[in-house]
């Protein structure tokens, strides 16, 4: 066995070890551990049969096969890119929507109090029900 294949099988092992790990104490969030999970088949794939990305670099005209990898390695990592780009906007949709929110709830707090009904008087608010729960959570 090679070196090369060494490193591979050492690195996608390491990876899939340090996945369910995460899992386990529940620091990874299932969602990205499908992603991880499949990057790291794929290296131990490719570190195994090193033979399948020769072939997909004759399949695509590229000459160098280490060209390939590190052209759909940069790809990946766009797409993980864009992917928590676009969480981070959400997130922070949501997390503006809910400063407004509880900037109006202690503006109504302060003003319940000033007209001497207090919190928990007769004047309190007239949601009698509980909140719905958050479809996003």
């Amino acid at each position: 066995m090679s070196s090369t294949v060494t490193l591979g099988l050492i690195g996608g092992l390491v990876v899939i070890a340090v996945l369910f790990e995460m899992l386990r104490r529940q620091t990874l969030r299932e969602k990205y551990a499908v992603t991880w999970f499949l990057i790291a088949v794929a290296c131990l794939a490719i570190a195994v049969f090193p033979r399948l990305l020769f072939g997909a670099a004759d399949l695509l005209g590229v000459e160098v096969p280490s060209n390939l990898l590190f052209f759909l390695a940069s790809i990946v990592l766009m797409v993980l890119t864009l992917q928590h780009s676009y969480e981070i906007g959400r997130l922070e949709e949501k997390t503006r929507t809910l400063a407004e929110d509880l900037a109006i709830l202690r503006m109504e707090l302060d003003d319940a109090g000033r007209d001497g009904r207090g919190a928990g008087g007769a004047g309190g608010p007239d949601r009698t029900e509980p909140l719905p729960p958050d479809p996003d959570v």
